[in-house]
């Protein structure tokens, strides 16, 4: 969810917790951690008071947006097979099947 928010451009830590929401702040920190380790997020702290912090994707962190948007319509297109597939699942397992 963060790749796909900062797709739209650099954004400070706040604005993202709110356009992604429901997410902690330790877990959106981690997260951003992980994606700048990994060369997908680019962290740039300007020397200010107090100070600011953007992110933003980097060209390899921009290359992800394509087969995100790809799963994403996959997901959408087999929405109702996926949860009758589950509803049926749930109904054998409780069935003891």
């Amino acid at each position: 969810m963060a790749v796909g928010a900062l797709s739209h451009g650099p954004m400070r830590f706040n604005a993202l917790m709110r356009l992604i929401g429901g997410v902690s702040h330790r877990m959106l920190t981690l997260t951003l951690r992980g994606l700048e380790r990994d060369g997908l997020v680019k962290r740039t702290a300007y020397p200010t008071i107090p100070p600011k912090v953007e992110y933003e994707l980097t060209e390899m962190g921009h290359s992800l947006i394509q087969p995100m948007e790809a799963l994403s319509n996959w997901g959408q297109q087999n929405r109702s097979a996926i949860e009758a597939s589950r509803r049926d699942y749930d109904r054998d397992v409780a069935a003891g099947l």
